[in-house]
């Protein structure tokens, strides 16, 4: 699949890279990559030279009609693992015990940090756990990755991508934490790496960092727009209801005139001028 995938989105986009010298050969390494659009799952792992595993939520192997099965057999054919992200704890330990054994495989894991697609194109503030966890686990090296422009060739909500846009994919040089190897349990440095990472992410990148997470980003947008539309409802209504009376005013003022005429015409009353 990735054979097929990878020379297509060449031919359409013409994607850029730099930075692929950071990737090493052989052996273990962590991906960690900032989360512009759904199209970052298709450049990142199609385009880079050793394949990169990502924990996939399920929904992305399992939704119905064409566009699913077409994105279900590409995350399969590129080594995609599916995880039911629906619990309390999100990916949860199931997901870091394959993300380690993807790494004790001496094989690269992706990871997007920010555990959500960017509502607006900024950086938000990574996730505590798997990242580091995992990094810290392991002792694997994390390689920092910055997509930029994958949300103009495909924003949020629109599926089919936009073509004429060369999107690129920045890679940093390896980070070692084994500095901290032992201490995965302590939440002071597993927040201390994660904001090591997305420091490197955001300088790569050069997006804006805003320091609250991605889905609490979602929320006040989503709870913002629906001020917006329900402001704009109530304007809409209030036009109406001013429309309405302005109308019922010249109606009531067109029946007055028309009263006073019938009134002049019975009375025989001239207009000024008639003779």
């Amino acid at each position: 699949m990735k054979m097929i995938v990878a020379p297509m989105l060449r031919i359409f986009f013409r994607p850029w890279m730099e930075g692929a010298e950071n990737i090493p050969d052989e052996g273990p390494a962590i991906i960690a990559s900032n989360h512009l659009s759904f199209s970052d799952s298709f450049f990142l792992p199609a385009l880079m030279k050793r394949r990169v595993t990502f924990i996939a939520k399920a929904e992305y192997f399992n939704t119905p009609g064409l566009k699913g099965k077409l994105t279900a057999a590409f995350f399969k054919g590129v080594g995609q693992l599916p995880v039911d992200r629906s619990g309390v704890r999100g990916a949860g330990e199931a997901a870091i015990r394959s993300a380690i054994a993807v790494i004790d495989r001496g094989e690269l894991f992706g990871v997007y940090p920010e555990g959500t697609r960017s509502p607006d194109g900024k950086l938000y503030r990574g996730k505590v756990g798997g990242l580091a966890r995992v990094a810290l686990q392991t002792g694997a090296p994390v390689i920092p990755v910055a997509m930029i422009d994958t949300e103009k060739v495909q924003p949020p909500g629109q599926v089919i991508p936009s073509f004429g846009i060369r999107p690129g994919i920045r890679i940093g040089r390896p980070l070692d934490f084994s500095r901290y190897q032992g201490m995965e349990n302590d939440r002071f440095i597993l927040r201390s790496v994660t904001d090591e990472v997305m420091y490197e992410i955001m300088r790569l990148s050069g997006q804006e960092y805003v320091d609250i997470y991605a889905t609490a980003a979602k929320r006040q947008i989503a709870e913002e727009k629906k001020r917006a539309d329900a402001e704009r409802r109530a304007e809409q209504r209030a036009e109406r209801a001013a429309e309405k009376e302005k109308q019922a005013a010249e109606k009531a003022e067109a029946a007055e005139a028309a009263e006073r005429e019938a009134a002049r015409q019975e009375s025989g009353e001239k207009e000024p001028g008639d003779s």
